[in-house]
This record gives structure tokens, sequence and C-alpha cells, in this order.
């Protein structure tokens, strides 16, 4: 199936230049491009691209209002990948916490940006476990005041799928997981499908988000099911 983006970023020069890295890929097709976030916002509207790829520092509109807007709406599908110029820049987390599936940075190659859009595509979070979980860590303990999710949504979990979305924001893998708790790595997704569908969430980033700021898992601490305690 072909990966449809909509690329946003101020400077032609990237927008270009990435227009013709992704453009390259056979299973990827750029449907447009968009030079700040409210053009953004309304091609996304327009076209229901599968993956934008956005950068946070636009003139007017912000790539995290935009991604706040996108995702909003009702029925969106679009994941979106925020592009940034350092490592744990100041408005990730903010970009998370909007609706972002993962960030990567602007010198990525075009083997790293391509293979970004196809996770991002199939839901995953784009980070690795590792870095994913730094990444929430740092910026939970930056974020205090977060909004956090009602007990009734968790409520809604099972203790498997709490004990599954515990470890999800501790940076582990589907497979990591399924060692664990000693069941099949099958299992595991499946009990990520429904947690992603009974939190309405996005994907598996925007699960970790969520396990922070509900206070399922704390910065620098263990979650209530973590076996490792």
């Amino acid at each position: 199936m072909t990966i449809r983006v909509l690329i946003a970023d101020d400077q032609a020069m990237v927008r270009e230049a990435f227009s013709i890295l992704l453009g390259a890929q056979p299973d990827i097709d750029v449907v447009a491009t968009a030079e700040d976030g409210l053009a953004a916002v309304s091609r996304a509207e327009e076209l229901a691209p599968d993956v934008i790829v956005m950068d946070v520092r636009m003139p007017g509109l912000d790539g995290i209002e935009a991604t706040r807007r996108i995702t909003a709406r009702p029925g969106a599908a679009a994941r979106i990948l925020i592009l940034t110029t350092f490592n744990l820049d100041e408005y990730v987390y903010e970009a998370l916490r909007a609706g972002a599936s993962g960030f990567l940075l602007k010198d990525a190659s075009g083997v790293e940006l391509a293979e970004a859009v196809r996770v991002v595509a199939r839901g995953e979070g784009l980070l690795s476990p590792d870095i994913t979980k730094r990444l929430i860590v740092e910026f939970s303990r930056l974020s205090p005041t977060a909004k956090r999710p009602t007990g009734v949504r968790i409520g809604a979990l099972t203790d498997r799928e709490t004990e599954v979305l515990t470890q999800v924001a501790q940076g582990l893998s589907n497979a990591e997981i399924a060692r664990v708790l000693v069941v099949a790595e099958e299992t595991v997704k499946t009990h990520m499908g429904r947690i992603l569908s009974k939190l309405q969430l996005r994907d598996r980033t925007q699960a970790a988000v969520f396990a922070y700021e509900s206070g399922l898992v704390t910065p620098g601490g263990t979650g209530p099911h973590d076996p490792h305690r």
C-alpha cells in the first residue's frame, strides 16, 4: 500500500529535498507540501494524507498548534512526524502531547526519513524504546502541570492491559513485553490494540505519554505493575 505524505516546512529547500527523497521510494507518494502551519491544516483536511512530516518551528501557526488542530478533527487519521533541529528539543514533548506520533532530527538521512514515515504509518512509535522512554521521562519532568486524564479512562483497562501499558511507557518493545509477561508477542499486539481503542489514542507513543500524564508511571520511577520492582 502506498503511503500518502504531506510535507510541511517553511524552508523551500527542505520541502524540495524531502519531496525528492521520499518521492524516490516505491511505497511513498508525496501528495503535497505546505509552507506553514495554516497551509498544513488546510491541505491535511483536503487531501487526508496518511503521514504528515511537520516542522516544529514555522511562522504564523507553528507545528505544535498545527498538529493539535489536525489531530483534533473528528475522524482524523493522519499520523504526524515532527521535524526538529535538536535532540530533546524543548518543543518535542508538547508536540507529542498535541498528538504527534514521534519526532526526527532534520539532519536524518534519506533512508532514516523514509523508514520513519513507514514506521509512523504503521501506527508504531517512531523512536527506539530506549529513546522514547528517555524523551517522555525528561519532558514529564519539565511539564508537571500537564493535564491529567481522568481515572475513568484508566479504569476501562483490564489488569493485563494496564501491565502492558506500563511496560510500553517504560520503553519496552512488544517482543520484550511478551518475554516479561510470558505471553506470545501476538497477544501483546492484541492488548495494545485494545488499549489504544479504549483510551482513544493514536499509537504507542501516545500511549506512553498517557501513562506518564495519568500517573500510572512516574518519571524516573516504576509503575504499579512493573515486575522488576
